[in-house]
């Protein structure tokens, strides 16, 4: 055991030796280029290790400013969104100023075209009930309004007041079941009444079977219901169905979009029939 040992031991020492001899020689030779040959290549091995360490950390690096700058593009990115945002934000506000500013200017034109005392209203309510077509507005009795006063639109006849309250009232759409008005066809002066049907449409009833009516013909408030001033206008016609002489049915679409509306007047001048029949009540 111990001869195989020192055979062990005689053999690593035997080859220490001769790698030593191999190190000299390799130290005193000298290549092509005149370097020691030892020194050409522990430059070389150590500078595949620089090249393989260098490469390693240039990796890192570059991966390292990918993701901060991935990380400052997406703060830019959400910046950017969020302006967007605020600037559409913006754009509708402009908008909404500018559709008001309209309707305003509007309904200084009716006022100045009817050449009646007005009062101004802006919607604030819908129908609390899908059977009765009204709304609210912003005005009531503490601005002299009053029940039964007519509603009017630029496009059009609205409806009239039904409960006024101190600061608000409710409007009766022309529309609504429980409505009507006195109206005339504008081009043959035929007469008739309007009754609500409860969705989008008017039913012309009360027309002599004389009349001459054809779809499109304008038709405007008569003024005898009392309540409506005379010539405002209600609608065209879209439909006339007779039977024999007799007219079936007729159909007006009214002149005023009441899904759109935003801002009214109200009519405070009293029409002629109406203080025609005050005069005879006093």
């Amino acid at each position: 055991m111990a001869l195989a040992d020192f055979r062990q031991r005689s053999g690593y020492l035997f080859l220490g030796v001769i790698l030593g001899h191999i190190l000299l020689i390799s130290a005193q030779v000298q290549s092509s280029s005149g370097v020691p040959v030892l020194e050409s290549v522990t430059f070389g091995v150590f500078s595949e290790v620089q090249r393989a360490l260098s490469g390693g950390f240039s990796g890192i690096r570059h991966a390292w400013s990918g993701y901060i700058g991935l990380r400052n593009l997406k703060a830019e990115n959400d910046e950017l969104k969020r302006q967007l945002a605020a600037a559409q934000v913006a754009a509708q506000e402009q908008r909404a100023l500018a559709d008001r500013a309209r309707g305003f200017q509007k309904l200084l034109e009716l006022r100045d075209r009817v050449a009646l005392a007005t009062a101004a209203a802006e919607i604030i309510g819908g129908p609390a009930s899908p059977d009765f077509r009204t709304l609210t507005i912003d005005k009531g009795t503490r601005d002299g309004l009053r029940p039964d006063m007519a509603v009017i639109a630029p496009e059009g006849v609205v409806g009239r007041l039904v409960v006024p309250s101190a600061r608000s009232a409710k409007v009766q759409l022309l529309v609504d079941r429980n409505a009507a008005a006195g109206v005339i066809v504008e081009r043959t002066r035929a007469q008739g009444v309007v009754v609500g049907t409860g969705d989008d449409r008017l039913q012309m009833q009360y027309v002599s079977e004389a009349s001459d009516l054809t779809v499109g013909d304008i038709v405007v408030t008569s003024g005898i219901d009392t309540i409506y001033p005379k010539g405002l206008v209600v609608g065209r016609i879209e439909v006339v169905e007779k039977n024999g002489p007799a007219f079936k049915r007729i159909i007006v679409r009214p002149a005023v979009d009441f899904s759109r509306l935003a801002e009214v007047l109200v009519v405070l001048t009293p029409t002629a029939a109406k203080e025609a029949a005050s005069g005879v009540s006093e």
